[in-house]
């Protein structure tokens, strides 16, 4: 085998069983690593399971919303929803947490880690190519189709709280992107690019770099327990330069200090006229 084949048979690996088994094991460890999920999980083990459900397939479900198919399609894959379903029992209800322990062991943790990411760029290439299937050369349908596809988990998870009774609308992926989604979107834009052949890249070499790049990057945030997004530095040059991001921030904390010292100043006043009176009063009543 030849060192140009590699990106052309990594692009032939079939997702199930292992890979789609990482990615249940790794969104379902994410979900019981959430504050309350345990106690949901013994509350409500129903309503604990379509939470993990919409963590392992949100995906499909947001994907499918979007181009008006039947958003419990997913449920027609019985061996999947059994797979995930499976993880799922393990990780909560499993004899001294040993299941759950077991893939917390960092080397573990790793390996199930990186191999999540392995079918992030399967599921937006499959998004891609799905919804231009639908409407023809739409770039923005594909990318809208293909970041759904792989990110869904947390573009709703808004929704997947509430199926658990929490509410937190500041917690909204568009208003405060975590870097899974940021880079979802990325590759979405990139596939969408390659798929319209406006990107001089074969596709399977650009699965092959975009897959390197989301492990080497999941991997080493894991081991320096990093939440800084390797995407910061670009963040910050394209926000000041196509949207002044640190300029407005700047000028809208100097306007709040401004005016709170300007409230202050005209309490002090409004007070100082207010000891003025009284004394005046008391003036009049001893004459």
């Amino acid at each position: 085998m030849e060192l140009w084949q590699v990106p052309l048979l990594f692009s032939r690996l079939p997702m199930f069983p292992f890979f789609d088994l990482a990615h249940y094991v790794a969104s379902v460890m994410a979900l019981k690593e959430q504050r309350g999920a345990v106690e949901v999980s013994v509350r409500s083990p129903i309503a604990c399971w379509f939470s993990a459900m919409l963590c392992c397939f949100g995906g499909s479900v947001l994907s499918s919303l979007m181009l008006a198919e039947p958003p419990v399609a997913f449920l027609a894959k019985g061996t999947n929803i059994l797979l995930a379903s499976s993880v799922w029992y393990f990780v909560f209800y499993s004899p001294q947490d040993m299941f759950y322990r077991c893939f917390t062991f960092l080397p573990i943790r790793l390996l199930v880690a990186g191999m999540k990411e392995v079918t992030r760029t399967w599921k937006i290439t499959a998004g891609v190519a799905h919804a231009d299937s639908h409407f023809k050369d739409a770039w923005l349908v594909m990318v809208a189709v293909g970041w759904a596809r792989g990110a869904g988990g947390g573009l709703i998870s808004n929704f997947e709280q509430l199926v658990r009774g929490v509410w937190k609308p500041e917690t909204n992926e568009l208003l405060k992107m975590s870097y899974p989604v940021k880079v979802t979107l990325v590759g979405a834009i990139l596939f969408t690019l390659q798929h319209s052949q406006y990107l001089p890249i074969a596709r399977h070499n650009l699965m092959f770099l975009y897959t390197i790049f989301l492990v080497v990057s999941k991997v080493t945030m894991t081991l320096t327990r990093s939440a800084t997004s390797p995407l910061a530095p670009f963040e910050a040059v394209l926000g000041r330069m196509f949207f002044g991001l640190q300029k407005t921030l700047s000028k809208a904390k100097g306007d709040g200090a401004a005016s709170s010292n300007g409230s202050s100043v005209c309490d002090r006043s409004s007070s100082e006229q207010h000891h003025d009176s009284v004394k005046k009063r008391q003036a009049k009543k001893t004459e």
